[in-house]
């Protein structure tokens, strides 16, 4: 017959337990339930938002704060290349940098005055290595000057129906008047992946110029390399802005994008939200 300690202490045992367990559980519960309700970190500081949009129906399927006006950094970058695309007849003309575009702040493909480059390897710059000095050379011999070059963005964004955003220069850099919002951005993206030229450029993990100086380029978009049917389109960050992406998949003939603006763990929250849209996606 058992003493009464060692019962006791059985018993103990038994609801310690029962406790641990109970415990885990609901741990496990906590996380399934929160990465259900899409597992979007916040960054510090500044308004954040996200929105998922169907590019064959352009509808916004997942959002938060998408008709916030921010600063999205070189995102911006989308519009430009798009514009660019849709006002340049020939992209394979060489054409002579300005002296304009050349020691712009920021992130850069170290163009030189006089260089000669197609419009091409400029969007390749443009998109793949985010280069201020490529947004500016492309506005500048564009527009006839960056002040024209972003009437034309406007007019662009506001044909595609971002109609509550306005953008104040080609490349991101912090500007008060140039903000944009999820819902617009995703709106502008969504069109832009469906222009082959864009898709083939936001689409390539390296690219080799064929200008006066030859760059080898490897895209700064990791989705391309890490994420099953990434295939765009580009990242962003200044202080101001913080970390934005832009990311584009396609599977089973389905094609989302996502735009996450001010998010610390930018890829990740990328990934999640792609991840529900597929997975509402195969539901429906």
């Amino acid at each position: 017959m058992d003493k009464p300690f060692e019962k006791r202490c059985r018993d103990y045992k038994k609801i310690t337990v029962l406790i641990a367990f109970l415990f885990n559980f609901a741990i496990i519960f906590a996380n399934s339930s929160r990465f259900a309700k899409i597992n979007v970190s916040y960054a510090a500081g500044n308004a954040s938002a996200y929105a998922v949009i169907d590019v064959d129906s352009k509808e916004i399927i997942m959002s938060e704060n998408a008709d916030e006006p921010l600063p999205i950094a070189s995102t911006t970058k989308i519009l430009t290349a798009l514009t660019v695309i849709e006002n340049v007849f020939d992209l394979d003309e060489e054409v002579t940098i300005p002296v304009a575009a050349c020691g712009i702040e920021g992130s850069s493909i170290y163009l030189t005055p006089g260089e000669r480059l197609s419009y091409r390897d400029l969007l390749y710059g443009l998109m793949l290595r985010s280069g201020n000095d490529a947004a500016v050379a492309l506005a500048v011999l564009t527009g006839g000057s960056v002040e024209n070059f972003v009437i034309l963005m406007n007019e662009t964004a506001r044909k595609y129906g971002a109609v509550n955003s306005n953008f104040a220069n080609p490349h991101g850099l912090d500007d008060e008047k140039h903000k944009v919002t999820a819902r617009d951005l995703a709106r502008i993206s969504a069109f832009a992946m469906e222009n082959d030229t864009f898709k083939e450029i936001v689409s390539a993990k390296y690219y080799k110029t064929s200008g006066d100086a030859v760059r080898y380029m490897k895209n700064k978009n990791k989705m391309l390399f890490n994420y099953e049917g990434a295939d765009g389109v580009k990242t962003g960050y200044t202080k101001k802005s913080g970390r934005c992406l832009v990311a584009s998949a396609e599977r089973n003939g389905r094609r989302f994008v996502s735009v996450v603006i001010n998010r610390y763990n930018m890829w990740q929250d990328s990934e999640n939200l792609l991840n529900k849209a597929f997975e509402q996606a195969n539901r429906a």
